[in-house]
């Protein structure tokens, strides 16, 4: 196999459904809002860089109307032993459609990202669903799954890639990915403090996440093709998370992507692989100033194509070149 090396871009496309357990006040509706307008400018701003995306999407987003919602919910809801987890009293509860319920409709944005060239739409489950948390149990996110990829395919989108929401990676659940057709899932970090774990992480855990952002404490996380696993799907860890900042603290900024082309740098010289993954709603409160910095990382990824022949991909590409791969080494 030759070692391709590469940036690999993927969001967690989620509106409220992603958050509506932490933020239940409305306390974050304004980057929730923003981001119905950040997912079309970052749209063009990827085309203009020729860049390959992968977006996880809540399969609730795809529905037109609340009729249509409830018509693909799975009749086997969570049954987590925290039911403020659950999104299905929400969803009993809001409006019609994308025009009366903005956070919790995303038709109009899914069918935007899926006419786009070079955009990849690939699941985020269908509620958002933890595969971690306790009480949920593996019948219920089958049916979950199920549902996610009867409505995207009801909209004529081929699902092959996941991405857990919250990162809870449950490794048990992989292969009934694999009988659903999904080829590839999103891991974590190679390190132990990104490991899975469910919602009520340690407050350690999640400084040392944090400090990470800025400075190096957990290493640079590319890796090359060669070094992707199937177990029994494909392995394509994240390497970093572009984390929202106070953009009032230019330090921070400084620090933040300094971490991240450094590491993307490093990755190209080695031809190796780098993912980078956000949320589009962690852009919608500071929109100017986050593009700007976005622009500045793909500015840098561009000088390192010219200078290295370091590539733009989405989840289902690195894929597409695993399998090419494997024919090979079968015909050969």
């Amino acid at each position: 196999m030759i070692n391709k090396g590469g940036l690999i871009i993927s969001l967690d496309f989620e509106l409220k459904w992603g958050v509506h357990d932490v933020y239940s006040k409305g306390e974050y509706d304004n980057n929730l809002i923003g981001s119905r307008k950040v997912i079309p400018r970052m749209l063009e701003l990827f085309e203009k860089y020729g860049i390959h995306a992968t977006w996880a999407t809540v399969g609730l987003l795809y529905a037109n109307n609340k009729q249509e919602m409830e018509k693909f919910s799975p009749e086997v809801k969570p049954s987590y032993k925290n039911q403020k987890l659950s999104p299905y009293p929400i969803l009993r509860k809001i409006g019609e459609n994308e025009l009366e319920e903005p956070l919790f409709f995303g038709s109009s944005l899914v069918k935007l990202i899926g006419n786009t060239e070079n955009q990849e739409l690939a699941t985020h489950t269908f509620s958002h669903y933890y595969c971690l948390e306790p009480g949920q149990k593996e019948v219920e996110f089958q049916a979950d799954m199920q549902s996610a990829l009867c409505i995207a395919d009801k909209k004529g989108y081929q699902i092959q890639s996941i991405v857990f929401p919250r990162n809870q990676v449950n490794k048990t659940y992989l292969q009934i990915c694999k009988e659903k057709g999904i080829k590839l899932y999103r891991g974590n970090e190679n390190h132990w403090i990104y490991e899975p774990s469910y919602s009520n992480q340690s407050q350690f855990k999640r400084w040392i996440k944090l400090v990470d952002t800025f400075l190096n404490l957990t290493g640079q996380h590319f890796y090359k093709l060669t070094d992707i696993k199937k177990d029994p799907i494909y392995n394509i860890p994240a390497s970093a998370f572009l984390r929202s900042i106070n953009y009032k603290l230019p330090l921070l900024k400084k620090l933040r992507y300094k971490r991240i082309t450094e590491s993307m740098t490093l990755a190209a010289k080695n031809q190796s692989l780098y993912h980078l993954w956000w949320h589009p709603h962690n852009m919608g409160k500071d929109i100017d100033e986050s593009f700007a910095e976005l622009e500045n990382i793909l500015q840098h990824y561009v000088m390192l194509k010219d200078k290295y022949q370091f590539n733009s991909y989405s989840m289902k590409d690195i894929a597409d070149l695993l399998d090419v791969d494997q024919v090979k080494k079968e015909d050969g």
